[in-house]
């Protein structure tokens, strides 16, 4: 997000808002700008104006769970302002709240012409993207229902249909035309000599398909305690380190951002459940992999998580094969969309399942699960699914085939299939990108703990010990083919993925601290692997970047190719203690959380690649998630790696 935008987040829902409250409806691909919920934009013009003219922001919206800000007409130094505003707002569940106080700074009675220019277009999120697609839509239909205290906006396209409700109190004095679709409602306050008036604006989303009861709360601040109960309730009972208060406090606002990025969703017999979106603000949805990770590095102190987390990923696991979704059977999906491209099928993302290790991890998670809470209920519920995912590594995944999970690139979809999901983010170190199935390396050693864990559950939980053997050597045969075929003798070091005729792709990359965590290295191996990422080209201070410098494909602005991701640096921390290199591992530790001291102790999805000798303070790459569920729960990993140390 740039300056001028602020992200309120709440439930599936989120606000962005300008310095000074309003909502412009500006597309400019980067930081979308409006009221979302489920997809699509419910708010796409929000502008205060006072007499006619738009105020200036005399104090600015401020990052936090509430906007806040101080408005004058603007003016010159020869007249102080008749008036200021004090502007609140606030995102709810499904709603949107402001309050507007107008405070009168002269002697004597005056009044006050105040509006709000309200607009819904219910544009899909996939429409505001930076790639400029348009999408043809027929036999749309649009409506504005003026109301005694306030106007209704609708948007009807075959069966599917939206309405965003604004309504005040005080009650409009009227409800304006503005020649372009947008109603401008209007209020002539008397004011008494420095006297105060308040209005309350209230704004209740119903996006497609969605028929809960709900009340739209009386105000900013009574959503504000709802806020803040919900993430005391996440932190209450985490033992924080004492010794080192700012990992302490990143933890806290790691764990108070993951309250906020809970969404609805569905378990297999149709229980409601509340799982980690992936981030604000175009991912707050369930992404298989990013709740996947977000739940294994809260397990140890919110494993509430992963108990969501699990059953809703088997409700949407694939049970057929489907050729725009990417989906095969066994397979858990990567990204679930409810909006209403991906209702009408115009985008394949409504289940998509465009992703080589979100499987695995279900796997990885399922089994730590069970082994941090002893819960083995859940894994006797979810037992055919967790079969049904390991059936799809062996088959369709392409272990029994081809010895490794292979993906091969989507051509309506992702083209690459593993965490570093950018086009070119696999490549040599030249930069060439292989050609044919991709063969990544840290979804291999997903793969391996997970077959693991699944055999330790059969063992322990499903009383098969045949099926367990069966797993435990499919693991065995995975581990010694890795380390004959990605082993790089002359660098030492693990080759990012294989292409598809078997070449090493040869770029030295961060994945190879995902082979820590997963434990598929051999010790030897793996103490040589943990020692070179902390190496000057590897390491900047902050974090391990995803490319070692130095090599001709790294940029430090490139979103897969050089930058430092939080969640990837916590994966490393835990692999490196794993392996027992622990001043290793707290010196990553030290570095992430002394970049999240700098930014308020929250961590963003990712930073640029940038040196800290070069530069005082992490630079921020230029289209980072603001929330991300995976870099809130990264201190906790770190906390898990390390200790308090």
């Amino acid at each position: 997000m740039t300056d001028r935008h602020h992200l309120l987040v709440h439930g599936g829902m989120f606000a962005a808002v300008g310095d000074g409250g309003d909502i412009s409806g500006v597309r400019n691909g980067t930081s979308p700008d409006g009221l979302f919920v489920r997809d699509a934009r419910h708010l796409s013009r929000w502008q205060l104006t006072v007499d006619g003219a738009v105020p200036e922001a005399l104090s600015p919206v401020a990052d936090g769970d509430t906007a806040r800000c101080v408005l004058v007409p603007r003016g010159g130094r020869q007249e102080p302002p008749a008036h200021t505003l004090f502007r609140e707002q606030a995102v709810g569940d499904g709603s949107f709240v402001e309050s507007l106080r107008v405070t009168s700074n002269r002697p004597v009675p005056t009044t006050v012409r105040l509006a709000i220019t309200a607009d819904a277009d219910f544009t899909d999120q996939f429409e505001l993207r930076s790639d400029h697609r348009t999408y043809t839509k027929t036999g749309v239909t649009r409506t504005r229902e003026v109301r005694d205290d306030g106007v209704e906006f609708g948007y009807q396209r075959h069966e599917w249909r939206s309405c965003t409700t604004v309504t005040a109190d005080p009650a409009p004095d009227g409800v304006e035309e503005t020649g372009t679709g947008a109603r401008r409602l209007v209020w002539t306050l008397g004011l008494e000599p420095h006297g105060t008036a308040e209005l309350i604006l209230r704004v209740m989303a119903r996006p497609h398909g969605d028929k809960r009861a709900r009340r739209v709360p009386s105000s900013p601040a009574a959503v504000n305690r709802h806020l803040l109960e919900l993430e005391g309730e996440f932190v209450e009972g985490v033992a924080f380190p004492t010794g080192w208060p700012e990992l302490a406090a990143a933890c806290a606002r790691g764990l108070a951002d993951l309250a906020s990025l809970q969404v609805p969703a569905t378990g297999p017999d149709g229980e409601d459940l509340r799982v980690p979106a992936a981030g604000a603000p175009w991912f707050l949805t369930l992404l298989g992999r990013d709740a996947l990770l977000t739940s294994l590095f809260a397990l140890p102190y919110r494993p509430r998580l992963a108990a969501a987390t699990l059953p809703a990923l088997a409700a949407t696991q694939a049970t057929e094969t489907g050729a725009a979704s990417v989906a095969q059977p066994g397979k858990i999906v990567h990204e679930v969309r409810h909006g209403e491209l991906a209702h009408f099928g115009q985008v394949p993302y409504g289940r998509y399942y465009g992703s080589v290790d979100a499987t695995p991890l279900f796997l990885v998670l399922l089994g730590a699960y069970v082994e941090q809470t002893g819960d083995a209920a859940l894994a006797r519920r979810l037992k055919s699914h967790a079969r049904a995912a390991v059936g799809w590594m062996l088959d369709h995944g392409g272990l029994t085939s081809r010895g490794y999970l292979v993906y091969r690139a989507d051509q309506g979809g992702l083209a690459n299939q593993n965490w570093k999901d950018s086009p070119g983010s696999i490549c040599g170190a030249d930069g060439s990108r292989p050609s044919g199935p991709v063969t990544a390396a840290g979804a291999q050693g997903y793969a391996y703990d997970a077959l693991r864990r699944t055999a330790w559950l059969a063992r322990t939980v499903w009383q098969d010990k045949t099926y367990a053997a069966l797993l435990e050597q499919a693991a065995a045969d995975l581990r010694d083919r890795f380390q004959r075929d990605f082993w790089m003798p002359d660098r030492s070091f693990p080759a990012l993925a294989l292409d598809g005729e078997g070449r090493q792709v040869d770029a030295l990359a961060s994945d190879a601290g995902h082979l820590l965590w997963s434990g598929l290295l051999d010790k030897e191996y793996g103490e040589l692997v943990g020692r070179r990422l902390l190496e000057p080209d590897f390491f900047s201070g902050w974090g391990v970047r995803t490319l070692a410098s130095g090599q001709p494909a790294y940029h430090p602005l490139s979103y897969h190719r050089g930058s430092v991701w939080p969640h990837d640096n916590a994966l490393i921390a835990l692999g490196l203690a794993r392996y027992g290199l622990h001043d290793e591992a707290r010196e990553v530790a030290h570095g992430l959380v002394d970049a999240a001291t700098v930014t308020g102790h929250r961590l963003p999805e990712v930073l640029a690649g940038y040196g800290r000798e070069s530069h005082g303070e992490p630079v921020p790459y230029p289209h980072a998630c603001v929330r991300e569920s995976r870099a809130a729960a990264a201190p906790l990993a770190l906390l898990t790696a390390v200790g308090g140390a």
